[in-house]
């Protein structure tokens, strides 16, 4: 019973839901107490002694007054558990002499006057304390001990007055209250049902907003918690004038994993990744995973550029080390984006853009390293954002134009093929080297379209050449990344006339992995055209030889990063050493690029390398000038089949 006429301390959301309700009708009960009071008070005048009509509610006054306001004050206030307690227990305490101190003075006022006076008494307890019930109901034990005192005093006293009007008012008004104190009660077990299903619901929505901002496989913060938490970090570092990193961290060979191992060992590995980041990370970092194999931190309250750089590259370090899976020990490499705020960026949007484009730069430069953006990266992206304005605006048939480098036979020293490079001179900007229009292009998608007018030339080209002589062509992942773009180059070859044999069309090893099996297939139609394929920049990226060498090739490229200085570089040299054994072994051709000088020449020779091409044989030349190189030669037959 005591516990059932408390006020319960046990539910924090339900005390807070009380007081909100409460105090938004306790001022009007006030406010009914004291103008019925003083009504009932008005038509004892003259009858009742003064002090009983006056004096007594002149005493109430100030205390409802004071208890009227000061809820009123309170109403709108956001009230903690705590608070709101204390002012209901406040309350429930009060309750009990108020409730007495007005059921007895008006009892006191029966005596005086005429039937009327004592019906206005009767009338008066019985219709106050309904309305006092209907203002405490969100707190059972003040309405349950207003409901008590008052009801009781009625029903005591007026069933022993004789007066059969008043004993049928006595039961009436006892049945009303019986009644509205029942229906009370349900209202008030409705309410407290109410507040916590909306706890409950509150605590579910939390619960889903987690999880929105959760990633599922690695338990960090997902993209949109990365967003909302450097929206707050910006706002903090103005608020204080500080400074802050922002670090776009993307794994070096992750997809060759998924591939031969499958995705289950991708997840796992990914995970993994997740962990040791964030240990290596601790507290000094907001850390997130932005989907795939690209992670994402915040590096707040930086000291100078130096020391995040030094911290970003001992992530990348880190994560050199292999990964234990079950019966697999993995190796994946990473590289990481940085950008300062304010330095170069001010707001989310140019923080995030920023970073990751110097990612883009540093994996395309310099893999496994932290690249950190800066002013250089500023101009680029501004000259990037020219130029593919103006690509978009090119009258690409007039502007677009191709050269030819030879590729030759140094034993037999004969000319095999030539290789089509792009050359773009717009009007706008003038001639634009291909090193920054074609990534532009790759970057917005149209690379296709430029592929489709240089292709078309260099065939025209080479249909005036001999049969012997062949034409090498670069492709992007991008025309080859659907069946309706590789359907149009194989329209463009059987247009042009040009025997298939001759063509040989050239992908890079890091655009195949970027799809494998949409390559496989592409590589597969163009040599079911007859087409040579040759894999370019062979040996920069991080696949797997297993993979790779399950594309169609009919030769490969070795990259002009292991030629530039081999006889300096004894690690060059056994890569293209390897690199040419393995060609031989697989029966592949291997052209060797990037050929300037005579002693790299004669060490390549002397490694078994002959199909070669470079400065050292001839710069790229315009179509004009392919007959006359070809007049200086012997020529020879060159066939991909």
């Amino acid at each position: 019973m005591r516990a059932f006429m408390s006020v319960s301390a046990d539910d924090p959301a339900l005390l807070k839901a009380q007081y909100q309700a409460f105090s938004g009708q306790i001022p009007l009960m006030y406010a009914m107490l004291l103008v019925n009071t003083w009504l009932l008070a008005s038509t004892h005048i003259g009858i009742a002694p003064r002090w009983l009509v006056t004096g007594v509610p002149l005493l109430f006054t100030p205390v409802c007054a004071l208890r009227c306001i000061q809820w009123w004050r309170g109403r709108h206030q956001a009230m903690d558990a705590a608070g709101a307690l204390r002012a209901l227990r406040r309350t429930n305490r009060l309750v009990w002499p108020l409730a007495a101190g007005f059921a007895a003075w008006s009892l006191a006022l029966y005596p005086y006057g005429d039937a009327y006076t004592r019906s206005h008494v009767a009338f008066y307890m019985a219709v106050t304390i309904i309305g006092v019930l209907l203002c405490l109901m969100h707190v059972r034990p003040a309405m349950l001990a207003a409901a008590a005192v008052v009801n009781l005093a009625f029903v005591a006293f007026f069933a022993t007055t004789g007066v059969p009007t008043f004993t049928a008012m006595t039961v009436n008004v006892a049945l009303v209250t019986t009644t509205l104190v029942g229906m009370l009660l349900r209202q008030y077990d409705g309410f407290t049902e109410l507040v916590r299903a909306r706890l409950q619901a509150e605590a579910l929505g939390g619960e889903n907003l987690r999880l929105a901002n959760l990633d599922s496989l690695t338990g960090l913060p997902n993209r949109r918690a990365f967003f909302a938490e450097l929206e707050a970090a910006c706002a903090r570092a103005r608020e204080r004038g500080s400074r802050f990193a922002v670090g776009i961290l993307d794994l070096d060979g992750f997809k060759p994993v998924n591939d031969l191992y499958g995705h289950a060992v991708g997840d796992r590995l990914l995970e993994q990744v997740g962990v040791r980041l964030s240990a290596l990370v601790g507290g000094r970092a907001h850390l997130a995973r932005l989907g795939g194999d690209e992670f994402a931190l915040i590096i707040e309250d930086i000291a100078d550029d130096a020391g995040c750089a030094a911290f970003a590259r001992h992530l990348c370090t880190e994560l050199r080390a292999p990964f234990p899976l079950q019966d697999n020990s993995l190796q994946v490499a990473a590289s990481m984006g940085l950008v300062v705020y304010p330095d170069l960026a001010t707001n989310a949007s140019d923080l995030y853009e920023h970073a990751d484009y110097a990612l883009y730069q540093g994996k395309r430069h310099h893999r496994g390293g932290v690249s950190l953006f800066s002013t250089r990266h500023q101009h680029r992206i501004q000259q990037d954002a020219a130029i593919e304005q103006a690509l978009r605006k090119a009258d690409l048939e007039a502007e677009l134009s191709v050269v030819f480098q030879p590729i030759v036979d140094t034993a037999s020293r004969r000319t095999l093929a030539f290789e089509a490079l792009a050359r773009w001179h717009s009007p706008a900007m003038g001639t634009v080297s291909p090193a920054e229009f074609i990534p532009v292009a790759e970057r917005t998608g149209l690379i296709t379209q430029l592929t489709r007018v240089l292709l078309a030339k260099a065939l025209d080209t080479a249909a005036t050449w001999p049969e012997a002589v062949g034409l090498s062509f670069n492709l992007s992942i991008h025309d080859l990344g659907s069946e309706e773009e590789v359907a149009r180059l194989v329209r463009l070859v059987l247009d042009s006339g040009v025997d298939p044999a001759r063509i040989d069309l050239e992908i890079t090893e890091t655009a195949v992995m970027q799809d494998m099996e949409q390559a496989q297939w592409a590589a597969g139609q163009l040599r079911g055209l007859g087409c040579g394929v040759t894999l370019d920049d062979f040996g920069t990226g991080f696949s797997s030889l297993s993979r790779l060498l399950a594309l169609p090739l009919t030769r490969i490229k070795i990259d002009r990063r292991f030629v530039s200085g081999i006889q300096h570089s004894p690690a060059s040299l056994k890569i293209v050493r390897s690199l040419l054994a393995l060609s031989r072994d697989m029966e592949l051709g291997c052209v060797i690029e990037g050929v300037e000088g005579e002693e790299e020449l004669a060490i390549l020779r002397e490694l078994g390398g002959s199909l070669m091409q470079g400065y050292l044989f001839a710069r790229p030349m315009p179509a004009a000038d392919v007959p006359a190189w070809l007049a200086h030669g012997e020529g020879a037959a060159f066939c991909f089949c």
